[in-house]
C-alpha cells in the first residue's frame, strides 16, 4: 500500500494508564482511504482505547498518529474534523432531529440555507426525511441511531469513527442496521473505523478486520481470510466456530506436518504456526469442513467419533461428538444432508482434508 492510499497511520503507539500495564502496545496500523476497517476483540483488548486515541479523547503514552500529512495526536478533538457515532447515540434531547443533525454545521459557521439543504439530504440518506421536527425521545432506538449517523456524516468528514453503535439494538434491528451502514459507506466512500466485540458484525460489514488481543493486533485481513486462514489459535477461536484438538508435532514436511493426538491417532495438517518436532500444537478445523460416514471416505484424515448431541438451528444442524478425547467436537451440516437415521451414542467415521486443518500455537493457560 502506497503512502497516498493511507489516510490514518498509527506509528509505534502505546497507551498505559498506570505507567506499568500497556493497554495498547506498539500499535502500527495503516488505514486506507475509503475502507471500512473494524477493530474487533474481547473487552480490554485495546480496540476502544485505540479508537479513542484516534478521536482525541485519549492521549497516546508513546508514538504518533497521523491523518494524511497531519500529525493528529497533538490536535484537540473538536478540530480533528472526524465524525463520531457512539453506542448511546449522544443526541441532545432538547433539540429536534433536524437541530441535532444541524449542530456540527452550525459549529462550523455555515449559513442557514446551506445547513437546511445538507440536513435534508442527510436525513433522507438515513430514511428519516419526515422526522426532522420530532425530538429524540419520540423516536425508537433504531431511529435515534440513524439520527446519530446522519449527524456524523452531515459535514462530510473524511473519517467516521463508530464505537459499538449497534450494541443497544435488538438482534433483528442490529442486523438491518449493519446492512444500512454498509450501503451508506459504499455510496459515500467515506473511511470508517468501527469498533465491536461482535464477530458476526465485523464479518458482515468490513473490508478488513483487525483482531485485537492483549493490546496487540493478532491479525488484520479480510473477513474471509481471517475465517479460512487464521494465523494463530486466538484468531481461530475468536472468529467463528472452531474445533480445537491438542497434540504433539511429529514431523514437518514443507507446508504440511504430522500431528500425534493424545490417544495415538495421527493427522496431517497445514503447518501454519508451529515450533520444533516434539513440541505442543493446537489443531484448528472448522465445523462445516468435516465429513461424516460415507462422505469421509476420500478424506486424508479419518477418525471415529461418538455422537453426543444434536442441536437444530433451522437451516442446519450442529452435531456434537466425542473425538480423540475431545467432548466438544462440532460438525455443522445443512439439514438437507443430515442422515435421518443418525442418533446419539452412534460411533461413526468422520474425516477432513489436509488443507482444512491448521496446526497452530498451543493454547496458553493463564
Amino acid at each position: 500500500m502506497s503512502a497516498t492510499d493511507t489516510l490514518v497511520s498509527f506509528r509505534n503507539v502505546q497507551k498505559s494508564y498506570d505507567g506499568e500495564t500497556l493497554i495498547v502496545r506498539d500499535l502500527n496500523l495503516d488505514i486506507r482511504k475509503g475502507e471500512f476497517l473494524t477493530l474487533l476483540g474481547p473487552s480490554g483488548s485495546g480496540k476502544t482505547t485505540s479508537l479513542m486515541m484516534l478521536a482525541g479523547f485519549e492521549t497516546p503514552t508513546a508514538g504518533e498518529i497521523w491523518l494524511g500529512q497531519k500529525r493528529l495526536d497533538r490536535v484537540p478533538p473538536h478540530r480533528r474534523d472526524i465524525g463520531m457515532v457512539f453506542q448511546n447515540y449522544a443526541l441532545f434531547p432538547h433539540m429536534t432531529v433536524a437541530e441535532n443533525v444541524a449542530f456540527p454545521l452550525k459549529v462550523r459557521g455555515m449559513n442557514r440555507s446551506d445547513i437546511a439543504a445538507k440536513v435534508k439530504q442527510a436525513l433522507e440518506m438515513v430514511q428519516l426525511g419526515k422526522f426532522g421536527g420530532r425530538y429524540p425521545g419520540q423516536l425508537s432506538g433504531g431511529q435515534q441511531q440513524r439520527v446519530a449517523l446522519a449527524r456524523a456524516l452531515v459535514f462530510q468528514p473524511q473519517l467516521v469513527l463508530m464505537d459499538e453503535p449497534l450494541g443497544a439494538l435488538d438482534k433483528q434491528l442490529r442486523e438491518h442496521m449493519q446492512i444500512e451502514i454498509k450501503h451508506i459507506h459504499a455510496r459515500l466512500g467515506v473511511t470508517v473505523v468501527y469498533v465491536t466485540h461482535d464477530q458476526g458484525e465485523a464479518l458482515t460489514m468490513s473490508d478488513r478486520v483487525a483482531v485485537f488481543h492483549q493490546g496487540e493486533i493478532q491479525q488484520i485481513d479480510t473477513a474471509r481470510t481471517l475465517y479460512e486462514q487464521p494465523k494463530n489459535t486466538f484468531v481461530a477461536n475468536f472468529i467463528g466456530e472452531n474445533n480445537r484438538l491438542g497434540g504433539t508435532l511429529q514431523e514437518r514436511a514443507g507446508e504440511t506436518c504430522t500431528v500425534r493426538l493424545p490417544h495415538g491417532e495421527t493427522v496431517r495438517a497445514l503447518a501454519v504456526n508451529v515450533g520444533e518436532p516434539g513440541g505442543p500444537v493446537s489443531l484448528s478445523i472448522r465445523p462445516e469442513r468435516i465429513r461424516l460416514n460415507g462422505a469421509s471416505e476420500g478424506c486424508a484424515n479419518r477418525l471415529t467419533g461418538r455422537v453426543e448431541e444434536f442441536i437444530y438451528l433451522g437451516d442446519h444442524v450442529r452435531i456434537r461428538l466425542q473425538v480423540a478425547g475431545a467432548d466438544h467436537f462440532v460438525v455443522k451440516q445443512p439439514i438437507a444432508e443430515l442422515d435421518g437415521e443418525l442418533k446419539v451414542n452412534d460411533v461413526i467415521p468422520l474425516g477432513w482434508d489436509v488443507e482444512h486443518a491448521r496446526a497452530l500455537d498451543p493454547v496458553r493457560t493463564p
